[in-house]
């Protein structure tokens, strides 16, 4: 199956996505039929910002369309605060849309996690995900840790690259979630966050949001 992408939400995330599904595949020893669009990172958070659902709707059903013309059969959004108006894309979208909240929440479940702190921007830790976990408790950061992750969160995402002053925010913000707050793990609720953590060798327990969406891109595909 061709997969598209709308990238550029941020740029890491993007090679985030890239690499893990050039990775699987080799793995897999399956050949990856891949094309990208670019959507626009200070658009999305402005429309985010606004609740401009269908400001954002009309910009991937555009860009869908272009991934149509390029022959793919899937598409997959690769941004958490992008899912903001997810719903809607997928009410209108021309190709099935690969839902990062449906699989995170279908994860959660499996391992069993009740109360779980999370991380990325301001609207998707103060909705607690978009409401959109059933099985678990989604705990935000208190204040001031809830401003100084958004900021850093964003700042972070539209250069592609973190710098020591975020990845310390990022960590501090998850050790009190779980020693203060009780969480049992960090979601990642940025898909930029791969830059500042990872699974193999960060020493506190996470929930991959980037991951575990890559992962069920690839598993739609290759079957």
């Amino acid at each position: 199956m061709h997969i598209g992408l709308i990238g550029g939400i941020g740029p890491a995330a993007t090679d985030f996505y890239y690499r893990r599904l050039i990775s699987t595949f080799a793995n897999k020893n399956a050949t990856l039929e891949l094309t990208i669009v670019h959507a626009d990172t200070p658009t999305l958070l402005r429309n985010l910002a606004r609740n401009a659902a269908a400001a954002q709707t009309a910009i991937y059903s555009r860009l869908t369309k272009r991934l149509v013309s390029a022959g793919a059969e899937c598409v997959a959004v690769t941004s958490i605060a992008g899912h903001f108006c997810i719903d809607d894309f997928k009410a209108v979208s021309p190709l099935p849309v690969v839902d990062l909240i449906v699989e995170v929440s279908r994860a959660i479940e499996t391992r069993g996690l009740k109360r779980i702190g999370i991380l990325g921007t301001r609207t998707v830790m103060e909705t607690r995900f978009y409401g959109r976990i059933a099985s678990a408790e989604i705990i935000p950061p208190s204040e001031p840790d809830l401003e100084d992750v958004h900021q850093a969160y964003v700042s972070m995402a539209a250069s592609g690259h973190v710098t020591e002053d975020q990845r310390s925010i990022f960590w501090s913000a998850s050790h009190r979630l779980l020693e203060d707050h009780g969480a049992e793990a960090i979601l990642l609720g940025g898909t930029d966050l791969a830059l500042a953590f990872s699974e193999q060798t960060a020493d506190l327990p996470l929930v991959d949001c980037a991951g575990i969406h890559a992962d069920a891109i690839a598993r739609l595909a290759i079957a």
